[in-house]
């Protein structure tokens, strides 16, 4: 290229293109060398390219080092390098860029708002938005569709740029305006606002419209009329891509409706589609939703051969549904790093949900590492949240408090997660105060705000509050009580002993009240050992919820109290009929981040000697300070005088968990307890003395709730 003609730059640029293209950093590379050597006066045309072409290869050092040798940067060459600090999540080194374009022009300004708009920060947003309209750039499309993203959880701002829109006559130019709208005013649950902006589009809604509106049908549980708008979509002709499909499958989702999805799955396969990742996505969120097995989701993932990051999060997510399969989920997500793909905040949400239902709370804390270690803004409030949850789920109700109160905003997810944690803690006073607080600072509570305070009010006792809270949820906030608010008031009345009042709540129900109810009647009668009103119980459960076994298990624990082993001999003859089977019962702690689970009687842990010799040294010592077994709690006959009972109770699995944990740290150091059961009443008294005489804190967390020993006492306050 010593002696330059223009067609042998022609053809250079030609190759030039052909590798921005194809991402072909090598040829590149070997061009741009060929460039600089070359006779051909610098040429910010070429210039140009060359960050692209370094952009699209994620070569940011090299395309920032071209940007700065090029001579007299036009405002392509800043919007080029702009977006590729964008799109590798270095917003602010972005932002210092932007402020140093003489003239920047719309594209300028789109990039920046929708960085932020995508990690939701709103009000960089703003102001760059506003900052358009300053210097009298006309605004287009794209710019109100980032700015309403951004604007998502904040239906007055939203409000405010659809009438913006309106006036401006921004609805009529640009589908893709409304189609945010309708999006987020879906999002907000306002599905009649998002309606009606479906409607007055007047014919000028394109197939993404239809797309988002069944979408926002499928969220708002109405499947039925997402079905009914896609069935008008195919009459009209409309083009049906793999974005229809998936929003088609979100109704199903919503509807439940395992049968119709499985049909549909069908045509997808007839239709092509079954391998498209983001229609795959939709199929592992409806199976695995719908009481699908996860195996079949796995299936269905496998069966699709270019996975992008939404299908893995779909799948992370799906595991993080069931419990048991957390594992599984923390297991995908490292599979995801493996094979090269950078996690979203979607992504670690998911996985952090799974490692709240862990039984290894180090997961939780190693995904928080790698979180902070990622591109993810360090303030983006999803994450946040997700954390907290975790951190309070995992025991670690300090860790949650100090996150939370870091955190530079709180939304309603915030503050509901916060009130949860603290009533699952049994600290009914602070989640109280937190809910004041959170009314004190306008965040609008919801349905599942009240599930908290009103659990926090049952576990404390605090049934005038509880009540005071049920009305308020009503009357100044206009929510329907659920089946969920009205389990929390029977529970709460049940547990202060108003076991009648509880049975007129359910009898007085506008519904039929299920199980849930009945459930939560049954457990208050084996606590104040109601037991006629207990088989009453029991019976309602069953009716609707057959295949439970846990309203016999509570019988027969019941009868057993009372020493009426003909009936517990009945009740367990009936279950053994009906194949229905307890749930064993077992516990767990991780140390060195290991999991070591126990069963009671266990003889399987290598240190079991050990393990049965020091419980034996410490439950000699709670005995000089007033233990004394509760054989009752053993549920077993014996004729004798009573060894068998009392050995029975000393090897429970939370006593070995314990033992091993104590035995295992360092002097004065905490232990978490997991078990899948609700505490044993023995093993909780001799807990509480064993958080004495140890002088350490033992966490035991059970299937409803959290039990913080220490100094001989328990959060719960013995109300449990």
């Amino acid at each position: 290229m010593y002696q330059t003609s223009w067609f042998t730059l022609i053809n250079f640029c030609q190759l030039l293109k052909s590798c921005i293209a194809h991402k072909n950093l090598l040829t590149g590379k070997s061009l741009h060398t060929l460039y600089i050597k070359s006779v051909i006066p610098p040429s910010i045309f070429l210039s140009n390219h060359f960050i692209l072409l370094y952009s699209k290869c994620r070569h940011l050092s090299a395309a920032r080092n071209t940007f700065n040798l090029t001579p007299y940067p036009n405002v392509f060459s800043y919007n080029t390098i702009i977006a590729a600090y964008v799109k590798e999540g270095q917003i602010q080194i972005a932002h210092q860029l932007f402020d140093k374009i003489p003239e920047p022009d719309i594209v300028s300004f789109n990039t920046l708002i929708a960085a932020y708009a995508n990690r939701g920060e709103i009000w960089p947003a703003l102001k760059l938005f506003d900052g358009i309209r300053d210097i009298g750039l006309e605004l287009d499309g794209f710019s109100f569709s980032s700015i309403i993203s951004a604007s998502v959880n904040n239906v007055l701002l939203i409000t405010q740029l659809h009438c913006l829109v309106v006036k401006g006559g921004y609805d009529v130019l640009y589908a893709s305006v409304n189609n945010s709208l309708v999006s987020c005013y879906s999002k907000n649950g306002f599905l009649n606002e998002a309606k009606r902006v479906f409607c007055e589009m007047n014919g000028r809604e394109d197939e993404v419209s239809w797309n988002a509106m069944i979408v926002a049908y499928g969220q708002h549980k109405e499947g039925v009329k997402a079905l009914e708008l896609f069935q008008e979509m195919v009459k009209r002709g409309l083009y049906i891509d793999m974005y229809t499909l998936a929003s088609v499958l979100t109704a199903f989702t919503s509807l439940v409706d395992r049968l119709g999805g499985l049909q549909f799955h069908g045509q997808l396969i007839k239709m092509g589609f079954n391998s498209n990742p983001h229609v795959g996505s939709g199929l592992i969120d409806l199976y695995s939703k719908c009481g699908c097995s996860m195996l079949d989701c796995k299936k269905i993932f496998e069966e699709i051969p270019e996975r992008d990051l939404v299908l893995w999060n779909t799948m992370i997510s799906g595991y993080s549904q069931f419990e048991e399969l957390s594992e599984e989920a923390v297991t995908c997500f490292r599979d995801m790093l493996r094979v090269g793909y950078r996690p979203d905040d979607c992504s670690f949400v998911c996985v952090i949900s799974a490692c709240s239902s862990s039984q290894s709370p180090s997961h939780g804390k190693q995904i928080h590492s790698l979180a902070l270690k990622s591109d993810i803004p360090s303030n983006l409030i999803a994450v946040n949240n997700a954390l907290v949850a975790m951190y309070a789920k995992c025991g670690n109700l300090q860790d949650a408090r100090r996150l939370f109160d870091t955190m530079p905003e709180h939304n309603v997810v915030s503050l509901n997660t916060i009130i949860d944690g603290y009533a699952q803690h049994g600290l009914g006073h602070e989640a109280l105060h937190l809910f004041n607080w959170m009314l004190e600072i306008d965040i609008m509570p919801t349905a599942i705000t009240f599930i908290s305070v009103l659990s926090a009010c049952a576990h404390t006792g605090k049934v005038e509050e509880g009540q005071k809270y049920f009305d308020m949820m009503k009357r100044k906030f206009g929510i329907v009580p659920e089946a969920e608010h009205y389990s929390c008031m029977i529970d709460m009345l049940g547990r202060a002993g108003k076991l009648l009042e509880a049975e007129q709540l359910i009898e007085s129900l506008p519904y039929n009240p299920g199980s849930i109810a009945w459930a939560a009647l049954l457990g208050a009668c084996r606590k104040h050992g109601n037991i006629d009103l207990a088989v009453k119980a029991a019976n309602q459960v069953l009716l609707t919820d057959g295949s439970n076994p846990a309203p016999y298990v509570m019988l027969a624990n019941m009868f057993a109290d009372a020493e009426r082993w003909d009936d517990v001999a009945k009740v367990r003859r009936l279950m053994r009929n009906r194949n229905l089977r307890k749930k064993p019962g077992c516990s767990w702690i991780e140390l060195n981040k290991k999991v070591h689970i126990f069963v009671a009687e266990d003889a399987s842990h290598p240190m079991i000697r050990e393990i049965y010799e020091y419980l034996e040294e410490i439950l000699l010592k709670i005995k000089h300070v007033g233990y004394v077994p509760d054989v009752r709690l053993a549920l077993v006959k014996d004729d004798g005088i009573g060894e068998e009972r009392v050995r029975r109770l000393v090897h429970h699995s939370e006593k070995l968990a314990v033992a091993y944990g104590l035995l295992s740290t360092k002097e004065g150091e905490p232990i978490l307890v997991g078990k899948n059961l609700r505490i044993c009443g023995d093993c909780h008294n001799a807990i509480k003395l064993i958080s004495a005489v140890t002088e350490r804190e033992i966490t035991v967390r059970d299937a409803r709730r959290f039990h913080c020993f220490k100094d001989g006492k328990c959060t719960c306050g013995d109300y449990w």
